[in-house]
């Protein structure tokens, strides 16, 4: 496929894939947060799946494409300045835009993290809160809370960005999201990010989640037998 003059590959797939999936999982798990009752089940494997999907992006964050890689987007003050008063035109995260992925980021590993040791004082238990106990888990799970409602400001605030982005500056912000190209010059396009490098940052998501669902603890004890009925005389 030959590729547009005006236009460069920004966006890996695996990137897009990766933008797209956590977006769906986490209204997955925010609506069964909300139904509550068996609906609980599946915010636990969702939050599972956040964590997998979570692990695999700080890999590829070191080993993925150019745009990427967190040494590409994550600056210092400097360069931030300098996109605050209109000079910066690189290509991929904007300075601003790195510190909202990396708040976004924090917020839902801590979520996803805190998660594991939560319950919901019914039915659902976190898979690792045989770690904690159940009093600390209910610390925990204040926390959790406390997670849900910074995500629902840093959410709100992405989504904003990208309308006054898309309305104030003509650019739109998701399109390059979907099809990985934006406009630029044939030879910015993303290097790396080889199949070897999808194939760690896959097999570490599926360590994470192995071990996170809880495979590493000591099976429960058996239950006592039932007590033998007395014997009617």
């Amino acid at each position: 496929m030959a590729t547009p003059s005006d236009q460069a590959r920004v966006w890996d797939l695996p990137t897009r894939v990766f933008h797209w999936s956590l977006a769906l999982l986490v209204v997955v798990a925010f609506v069964s947060a909300k139904i509550g009752g068996n609906a609980m089940l599946w915010h636990g494997r969702a939050g599972l799946a956040i964590l997998g999907l979570l692990s695999f992006r700080l890999v590829w964050g070191v080993v993925g494409s150019t745009y990427a890689r967190f040494a590409h987007f994550v600056r210092g003050p400097a360069a931030l300045r300098a996109y605050l008063k209109g000079e910066w035109q690189e290509l991929g995260h904007n300075p601003l835009g790195a510190l909202s992925v990396l708040a976004l980021l924090g917020t839902l590993l801590l979520m996803a993290s805190t998660g594991l040791f939560a319950n919901d004082d019914i039915a659902f238990e976190g898979y690792l809160l045989p770690l904690v106990g159940s009093e600390l888990s209910g610390k925990i799970t204040g926390i959790h809370h406390l997670l849900e409602k910074l995500l629902m400001l840093l959410v709100a605030a992405h989504v904003g960005a990208i309308v006054y982005y898309k309305r104030a500056k003509g650019r739109d912000l998701v399109r390059p999201m979907l099809t990985g190209w934006d406009a630029g010059k044939p030879c910015q396009s993303a290097r790396g990010g080889g199949p070897l490098a999808f194939v760690a940052a896959v097999a570490f998501a599926l360590l994470s989640v192995w071990a996170a669902s809880g495979a590493l603890l000591p099976p429960p004890p058996p239950a006592p037998p039932p007590a033998s009925a007395a014997p009617a005389w």
